[in-house]
């Protein structure tokens, strides 16, 4: 499973590590993921998302499935 928020669509970067010396080496900015478990009230059932932190504050202020349906439009996720 890639490192892809299904919620917000953060994915990993790719930037350079700079040292004392100003040497420049390439690293990854990976999001903070985390395998959830989520409960759709809607259909009485369990979601199991992979969501960075964002993505459970997304889901925590606009709800569950306004945050799926959003994430669906936007192309993230295809079924929920």
């Amino acid at each position: 499973m890639s490192r892809v928020c299904q919620i917000t669509g953060k994915r990993v970067m790719v930037g350079n590590h700079v040292s004392h010396s100003n040497k420049k080496i390439k690293r990854t900015f990976e999001p903070n993921l985390f395998d959830k478990n989520f409960f759709l009230q809607e259909e009485d059932r369990w979601v199991k998302l992979r969501v960075s932190a964002a993505g459970i504050r997304t889901i925590n202020k606009k709800g569950l499935l306004s945050a799926l349906k959003v994430a669906k439009e936007k192309g993230f996720i295809t079924k929920f």
